[in-house]
């Protein structure tokens, strides 16, 4: 594949590389199909083809398994330019990724099951703990569960889980008496979507619906430990610098980029509409002409641009930290967790001052900053960017335990 060469450096130039040029170019055509995909709350089927075609879908994957092998960096801005196009194909294909590096750490039956020569796989799913039950029979489980959050379910070939294992009628627990969770992988064909589950105001095109099982024999292959909380590195024996990574690498700058590549949107549409709007009941002359506008416009690419830089930042730095055979320290890992918050607040500021000035246009369903604002505070919603991981990370700087959740 071009641009492949491996490397345990970042690259100078992220904007060259292939994947995320092409991030770039079909955003036209996620437009064209906006309102289709909000209407049917999934990708049309064109569409889905272009995105295997370009790589979207192979992001995260190791070129082993005919994957792009991306670092975070480079990923992250591929997956801005998506949401820039629309937020829920860059919400679809950030998520898309992660549950394909969950994925890469079953075991080399399962995974080469998955991801056999020549793929096209999706998957979709999620890797929080809980939703099923299983019971060992000989090969593997019987599982049945309901799992929220099937993001991407309509286009997957995969659906990934968690589940606790039921003996004598209790779920495993470790010798403290805390629960056990395992990951699943399950085929799209034995999954039920529940329909109308996914009524929202915001990324209605994602098709997050609820999904589930019912006494589905799941093989051993496809079984591997729950570690973390959602997740940790389980993908490390896979070579390459990529995979050596600590998961906060990964996990919060994956939906922080989602909603900086909104937010980015969201100050064009201001843009688009300040030269040609004249507010009604204004001294004559077009929006741009008002100081507010000029002054707003110039702080919320500013406010974004600092967020998104310090992402980047605190991900390279963990980078090289690894590139050189060094492990990454406790701080190092919460900074960088914070700073996937810090530039979803960043986009959070930067959009509010989109959303004002852009008057009575702004609240209509229509408008591209109402689509902006309703994607945007949707993605800001989810526990991967929110404020509470402020005081988990402050923790780590005063020397305390700041709990299961950052190790």
């Amino acid at each position: 594949m071009d641009g492949m060469i491996e490397t345990s450096r970042l690259p100078l130039d992220v904007e060259s590389h292939p994947v995320v040029q092409a991030a770039k170019a079909i955003q036209p055509k996620l437009r064209a199909y906006k309102d289709e995909i909000e209407r049917k709350q999934r990708m049309p089927k064109p569409l889905v083809e272009e995105f295997h075609e370009a790589g979207f879908y192979r992001m995260t994957l190791p070129r082993d398994l005919d994957g792009h092998q991306l670092d975070p960096i480079t990923y992250t801005r591929a997956v801005e330019h998506l949401a820039e196009g629309c937020g829920s194909v860059g919400w679809n294909l950030a998520n898309c990724a992660i549950g394909q590096l969950v994925t890469i750490g079953m075991p080399q039956e399962g995974v080469e099951e998955i991801y056999p020569k020549g793929h096209k796989t999706a998957m979709a799913g999620t890797a929080v703990q809980g939703g099923g039950q299983g019971v060992p029979v000989e090969g593997g489980f019987r599982v049945t569960g309901r799992w929220q959050f099937g993001t991407g379910c309509q286009e997957a070939s995969w659906m990934l889980g968690s589940f606790q294992i039921v003996e004598d009628g209790k779920p495993r627990v470790t010798a403290e008496g805390r629960p056990l969770f395992w990951r699943a992988v399950f085929k799209r064909s034995e999954v039920e979507i529940v329909a109308g589950s996914w009524d929202v105001a915001g990324l209605r095109g994602t098709g997050s619906f609820d999904w589930t099982v019912t006494d589905v024999f799941l093989p051993e292959r496809r079984v591997m430990p729950h570690v973390g909380a959602p997740l940790e590195n389980q993908w490390s024996r896979w070579p390459g610098t990529t995979y050596q990574l600590p998961s906060q690498c990964w996990v919060g700058p994956h939906h922080s980029a989602v909603i900086t590549g909104i937010a980015r949107a969201g100050i064009d549409a201001l843009i688009e509409l300040a030269g040609g709007k004249q507010p009604r009941g204004r001294p004559a002359g077009l929006l741009c002409e008002n100081p507010q506008v000029q002054d707003a416009v110039g702080r919320a690419d500013t406010i974004l641009d600092a967020g998104r830089d310090h992402r980047s930042a605190m991900i390279a730095e963990l980078w090289n930290t690894v590139a050189s055979g060094q492990e990454t320290t406790l701080q190092q890992r919460a900074r960088c967790r914070l700073a996937s918050t810090y530039a979803a607040e960043n986009a959070r500021e930067a959009m509010e001052l989109m959303y004002h000035l852009g008057g009575s246009t702004s609240f209509k369903r229509e408008s591209r900053l109402a689509e902006c604002w309703r994607d945007l505070h949707t993605v800001g919603q989810t526990v991967t960017i929110a404020p509470e991981w402020y005081p988990i990370c402050g923790r780590v700087y005063l020397g305390m335990d700041p709990g299961s959740r950052l190790r």
